[in-house]
């Protein structure tokens, strides 16, 4: 698998609004993964981590707390 390629926009659906987020494919790969693990649909996912980055008091951008979203869920796998 060629780990460097160049990022993908894409349309998700999050609260009843459409929204792009643009990520390398090895991260909608391991976040089409993970939807699937936990049997949500990838909208409802994206969700959930948009909730979760809009508690702290500096909020990333989507796509990077998709990121260190992802981050945290590998290395939790791997303990």
């Amino acid at each position: 698998m060629d780990i460097f390629q160049p990022p993908i926009k894409r349309s998700v659906t999050i609260a009843g609004h459409q929204t792009s987020i643009t990520l390398e494919p090895l991260f909608w790969d391991a976040l089409e993964q993970a939807a699937a693990d936990a049997s949500l649909p990838l909208n409802a996912l994206v969700a959930q981590i948009d909730a979760d980055r809009l508690t702290v008091d500096d909020p990333p951008n989507l796509a990077s707390a998709i990121r260190s979203w992802l981050f945290v869920q590998a290395t939790r796998d791997d303990a």
